[in-house]
Order: C-alpha cells, then structure tokens, then sequence
C-alpha cells in the first residue's frame, strides 16, 4: 500500500527586499476568513533531471516568484483601527519535499473514485483563511511518485480566488522553466476597489470564526466531453423560455448535475434545495477589472427551488433558473450590494445544497515548469462538502469539462445510477 513520507520543510523568503510594507484587503476577501486555504496542483510526468534538482530548482524559482507577489511572502494583521491586512513582512512561504512510496501516476488516473491519499498531497491541511495571521499564505508541496511528480499548492483563500491562484501557479511555472520574468505581472494596486468600497474595518476574533467539520466524503470526476455538452446545451435552450440571451454550456451543465444530486438524494418534495454558483466579480464592477487583478474577487449566486418542483420540470427549467440568477445578480451588482456582504458561515454548505466553484476557463493546465504539461488537475480536502462541484477544464480537446463532485457514498452510490447523468455520459 503507498505511503507519504516526509523529506523536508523549508521557509522559503523573497530574494531581495520590497518597499511594499502593506496590502489592503476588500470585503470580498475578508468574508472568506472562515473558509479553508484553496488546495489544488498538478500531476506531472516525472522528469529526467534527478527528483533532489528538481526540487532545489523549485525552492529557487519560487522565491523569485513571490518577488512579483510580496505579499503571499506575508502574514495577515489588524491595525488599531480594526483594518484588516496583510503584513509584507517577508515572514515567508512553505516549501515541502514528500516522497510517496509505491504510488504510480496511473494509481491516480485510472481510479474511479479519486484515492484518498491526494489529501496528503497538499500542506496545511485544515488551515482555514483566518490562521493566516500566524500560518504562511501560501504552502506548496512537491511530491515525488514511482512514475511522476506532483506539485500541491494551498493558498490562502483571502489573498486570491481560482483565476488569482493559477496566475500565480503559471507564473512560478515560467520561472522554474527558464523564463526572465513572468508573462502577466499581477495588477495589485487596489485604488479602484477602495474608492468604490472605502477601506474594511472589521471587528474580528476567533470565536467569531466557525471552523467547519468535513463529512466523509467519496469524490468522483466525471468527463464530459465537447459534442455531450453542446447537446445538453442544445436542449437546456430548445426547452426553455428566455426572453433574452441563451443558456450558457455551463448553465446547461449545473443543471443537469442540480436535478441528479437532488435525486439521489431521495429529499422530499416539500423540502428547498439550493445552488450556490461562485460568480467571479471581475467583469461585473464597473469599471471592470482586468484578468490580472489579483486578489478574491468573488460572490455566491444562489438560485432556490423546492425539490418537486426541481424535478418535476425538465433540463430547461433547472438551466433557466440558473442562467436568470446571472442576470438579476449581475444587473444588482452595485456598492450596496457588495457592501452587505456577510462572513461565510457552516449554514451555507447545507445536505440539500450544491455548490459549484472553480471555471474551465482558468488555465489550469497551463503550467510547465520545464518537464511537460499536466497529467491531471487534483484538489485536496479544503472547502469540500457533501454536494460540492469543482469545474475543471477537460484534458481532451476544447470544449471539454471535468466536474469533480464530492457526496456523501450513498448519494454518490445513487447519482452513479442516476438515467438522465448516465446518457449524458453515454455520448462522452
């Protein structure tokens, strides 16, 4: 049976000091303090430079990453005025080495449920965004298999959302791979944000902060292909009604993965079930922010509906409903909304709940740090609750989703069974 074992543990620190002492945060990101660090990496072919090079080679890079993103070398801090920021203090990352013994990249690609032995693939496990204030904001993990090399990262979910955590993971891609610098520095003036939302003063302390617990949860990724998703798509929009614009691939998607798990679920008609689509905000403020605005820039779009009549409607219906949320969000988006925003809580992530987070559009598969691109996207254990769904960009050709799905095993016994998902798979 593999096995992690542990090499070593290392702060890494920038090269050279920076005159940034201080980074402000926004409301956004200081609702998400409760949440766990993100946790997700990349399977790599193992390369043919010795694994001790290889990871000497990615401590060095890394610290001249962190040169173009001070502030993940930081730590979180409130000032007397309860503002909450973060520290440039160069109090450092966390670079870990871990062998796993016995585990062949195959062991992760072929398994149908993903192996519970990913969860060791990530540092910091269970760290959640407000132990920043004394834990690094940012931890990665390389880990060598029999075949390959697996690099986790865990990155504090205050200092950046999915599109914020791959520019950053790109970006020490490029440096590790010869690269001068990197191809996109990140925009982290924050003039624009603060002028719109004046600056945070949050009153905060521990017992403020709920830690939640984790179910045991069993994970699956299930692969849609290009030509399934334009079918989905094809008939979410021919059943539905919309009076402006079309239902989007993904809307299609959610849908369909909101009607099966509330069907395995077997709830009650009577009971609301809920899902709670996280919406990047970059293109929603006005003016809008450009892609390498780095930071959390993030809202839940919650669209409800009572179970009977969720499944009681079709594939059009549950789309519709979901793509009508966008709009009305969207349209509301505005100071006041923004300013309401609350501190995510443990009620948010209820049994009769899906969640879905992550895009296929982020360049997840990107990465090459000099031995090939990814293998296969894996995530660890933070932020994972019965019913949440992680969208993935398919590894095959364009068009193409992955959705990890993480369930309670006896919903996820039931959703593997479930008619409407299985011909949907059928022609993937």
């Amino acid at each position: 049976m593999a096995s992690i074992r542990l090499v070593s543990r290392t702060t890494i620190h920038l090269p050279e000091k920076t005159e940034r002492s201080r980074w402000e945060l926004t409301v956004t990101e200081v609702a998400t303090l409760p949440l766990h660090y993100i946790q997700m990496g990349l399977l790599f072919p193992k390369p043919s430079t010795a694994f001790d090079a290889v990871a000497q080679g990615l401590q060095t890079s890394l610290s001249h990453c962190l040169l173009h993103f001070p502030f993940l070398s930081g730590r979180l801090a409130t000032d007397a005025e309860t503002t909450i920021f973060v520290d440039c203090n160069d109090a450092g990352a966390q670079f870990v080495v871990a062998k796993a013994d016995g585990l062949h990249a195959s062991d992760l690609m072929n398994a149908v449920h993903v192996p519970l032995i990913v969860r060791s693939f990530f540092p910091m496990d269970g760290a959640i965004n407000y132990d920043g204030y004394t834990l690094p904001l940012v931890a990665v993990q390389v880990t060598e298999l029999e075949d390959g090399v697996f690099i986790g990262c865990s990155l504090n979910h205050a200092m950046a959302d999915g599109e914020s955590f791959w520019h950053f993971f790109n970006s020490w891609s490029e440096l590790n791979a010869g690269r001068e610098t990197i191809s996109r520095p990140p925009l982290i003036e924050r003039a624009q944000i603060h002028k719109e939302l004046g600056q945070v003063r949050f009153p905060l302390s521990e017992h403020r902060i709920e830690r939640f617990k984790l179910p045991a949860l069993r994970e699956r990724i299930f692969c849609f292909s290009a030509q399934s998703i334009a079918r989905i798509k094809a008939k979410a929009n021919e059943r539905s009604k919309l009076q402006r614009g079309e239902i989007s691939s993904l809307q299609a998607l959610v849908g369909l993965m909101w009607r099966t798990i509330t069907r395995a679920r077997k709830l009650q008609a009577d009971q609301t079930t809920a899902c709670k689509l996280a919406a990047g905000l970059r293109k929603r403020v006005d003016p809008t922010l450009p892609r390498e605005y780095f930071g959390s820039c993030m809202l839940p779009f919650l669209t409800e509906a009572k179970v009977g009549e969720l499944l009681g409607q079709d594939l059009g219906w549950a789309a519709q409903s979901l793509h009508e949320t966008v709009l009305r969000e969207t349209t509301n988006m505005g100071r006041q909304r923004l300013m309401n925003i609350q501190l995510y809580g443990a009620n948010g992530f209820e049994s009769s709940n899906v969640r879905v987070a992550n895009s296929q559009w982020f360049e997840m598969y990107g990465s090459d740090f000099g031995w090939g691109k990814g293998l296969a996207v894996l995530s660890g254990s933070a932020n994972k609750f019965d019913g949440d769904i992680s969208v993935l960009p398919g590894k095959g050709e364009g068009g193409s989703m992955d959705l990890e799905v993480c369930l309670l095993p006896h919903v996820m016994a039931a959703l593997e069974l479930d008619e409407e998902l299985l011909d949907v798979l059928l022609h993937s």
